[in-house]
């Protein structure tokens, strides 16, 4: 009986994932898995998603039933045993038996042929004696201490121990929790009326954070007209909430623009105004020019930091690279690749391409520093630096500056409170219903 399609397709990107600089959900969509029926790409993508985000407590599992140490095995049959392992133990309409056969045909199709009998009895030992089923996230919401916290949310306790010291126990559990899950789909509006979606294949609700975003109850979005046209685009509710910072000038730098869901929401914003958008990387300034659509914006493959300043722009945006950890919902490979060394390496990239992009900055203007990571040093610190390097700027209050958007009716959050770290702009996954992204909103006054 051939391997089904959907666990080959698992199998091959998970290899990639570990082998690449890969992205699990990029791979996920990328144009040659078109031709997978909805049905297997749904099946593909709960795989990838549920072997990555559990990928420490599958080990665990395995582990114990192993007659070989983990790291001693060939990554491919270890990939083998945590796809079986996850169907075993979460998804209770796959036979054990099916989970079983198609992970040794793997073993088997990736040249591990001799590896097939050792597959095949670790996973019979398992399917005796794991239990199927039940809610994870109220084992991860019942713990109360760190050791507990690290069993029962599958994360690396260096990262728990960081959110617990920077934001508390009961947060950072939050964190933990929301990373466990499959987030909400977000989209933003372009123009479009709640009622011109009436007849379309999905349900839709209010955003939580921003008057033009929806979120997908039920339905696949990219199946509908609106999204064929561009009249709607996918895109997290914290970073919409960037690009809405942003505001209004007649010239906007975005420094750091691909993939280019901010540049296009600056651009639907500001439609007479001039956009420059700097990409480093060629192949995803190419891939930014073909998605955003948009007359007002010219693509710059370049550094920030080299870009010549003869005109300054009264906005700019530094959505700066970054570890992601606000992310990890998304793309929860990240949590298994990072490690605290690459912590102190950022920041030092960053800073450069902030106090670049200062230069940038016209006297009166406003400069938004973001990222989607959650650690203090690559957000406030690297802000803070910045500010006394160029004294020639003034950090906002981001509580002033949510409320003016309340009253301008782009908000429609009744509290700022939880949006609010200090003077700065956070949104903490489990707590706002959303990415982590860090904001800090500078002023040019000299």
């Amino acid at each position: 009986m051939p391997i089904s399609r959907a666990r080959t397709v698992a199998f091959d990107i998970l290899l990639r994932v570990e082998r690449e600089d890969s992205y699990a959900s990029e791979l996920l969509h990328w144009k040659q898995r078109a031709d997978l029926a909805q049905v297997d790409h749904g099946l593909a993508t709960e795989l990838v998603m549920g072997v990555l985000r559990w990928r420490s407590s599958l080990d665990a599992a395995i582990r114990k039933a192993s007659s070989q140490p983990l790291q001693k095995l060939d990554l491919e049959v270890l990939t083998a045993l945590r796809l079986a392992v996850y169907q075993l133990r979460w998804l209770d309409r796959i036979p054990a038996r099916a989970a079983i056969h198609e992970s040794v045909e793997l073993a088997k199709r990736a040249r591990k042929r001799s590896a097939a009998p050792f597959v095949n009895a670790v996973l019979r030992k398992l399917a005796a004696s794991t239990p199927i089923g039940g809610n994870p996230n109220d084992n991860i919401l019942a713990t109360s201490t760190v050791a507990s916290l690290v069993e029962a949310s599958a994360h690396p306790r260096w990262l728990i121990e960081r959110w617990v010291a920077q934001f508390g126990f009961s947060p950072a559990r939050n964190v933990c929790a929301y990373d466990q899950t499959t987030p909400a789909t977000s989209i933003r509006l372009r123009g479009l009326s709640d009622d011109e979606l009436r007849n379309e294949p999905i349900e839709l609700t209010r955003g939580t954070l921003l008057a033009d975003a929806r979120r997908v109850v039920s339905g696949d979005i990219t199946h509908t007209r609106a999204f064929a046209e561009s009249r709607l685009v996918i895109q997290d509710e914290a970073s919409q909430l960037v690009a809405a910072l942003v505001g209004n000038g007649a010239r906007i730098l975005d420094c750091c623009a691909a993939p280019g869901g901010k540049t296009w929401a600056m651009a639907d914003r500001n439609p007479g105004s001039t956009i420059v958008a700097v990409e480093l990387h060629p192949h995803r300034a190419d891939l930014l020019r073909k998605r955003v659509v948009a007359r007002n914006v010219q693509v710059i493959t370049g550094d920030v930091r080299t870009l010549p300043s003869d005109r300054p722009f009264d906005r700019v945006l530094v959505d700066a690279p970054c570890s992601g950890t606000g992310t990890l919902a998304r793309n929860p490979e990240i949590k298994w690749k990072l490690k605290p060394e690459d912590l102190a390496d950022l920041p030092a990239r960053q800073q450069s391409i902030l106090e670049a992009a200062m230069r940038h900055v016209a006297i009166g203007g406003r400069l938004i520093y973001s990222t989607c990571s959650l650690e203090r040093e690559e957000d406030e610190s690297v802000v803070e630096q910045a500010l006394r390097n160029v004294p020639s700027f003034r950090l906002v209050q981001g509580g002033a500056t949510l409320q003016a958007m309340q009253k301008q009716g782009q908000l429609i959050a009744t509290d700022v409170q939880p949006l609010l770290f200090g003077p700065y702009i956070r949104t903490i996954p489990g707590i706002s219903p959303c990415d982590g992204f860090f904001i800090a909103i500078l002023e040019r006054i000299a």
